[in-house]
């Protein structure tokens, strides 16, 4: 079974930047797409977006387009989350997921499916 790690997370002022890391264990990472979702205070789970096995392919929603970035480096098992100009409303436990694909190219597209523990993003005002 796939056990997802995260870290990073912390309290940062808006404007800030903070790096996340998913470290992937019990399964070769090469081998599985990710993604990255987050749940802010008293709101549902939001998918914020996926990165292929390969690294070529990657999907963001729109409300972190163009301030976060994923990346991945299946030498060292980790898929990461770089979060700039961060906002009060990023507030947020972010969370990722590992999915099998025999596609190299294929990307999550969903918040469905097992996560891990999470790590928790606090941005003050």
């Amino acid at each position: 079974q796939v056990q997802l790690v995260e870290s990073g997370g912390g309290l940062v002022q808006a404007g800030g930047s903070l790096r996340l890391s998913c470290e992937v264990s019990g399964e070769t990472f090469s081998n599985y797409a990710a993604a990255w979702a987050r749940q802010g205070p008293g709101k549902a789970r939001e998918f914020l977006g996926g990165i292929s096995s390969s690294g070529r392919k990657i999907f963001y929603v729109n409300s972190v387009k163009g301030r976060f970035t994923i990346s991945r480096d299946n030498a060292k098992n980790i898929m990461y989350l770089q979060m700039n100009s961060l906002k009060p409303e990023d507030t947020a436990i972010y969370y990722c997921t590992a999915k099998a694909t025999p596609d190299e190219d294929a990307v999550v597209l969903s918040a469905e499916g097992s996560w891990g523990q999470g790590t928790q993003v606090t941005v003050s005002s």
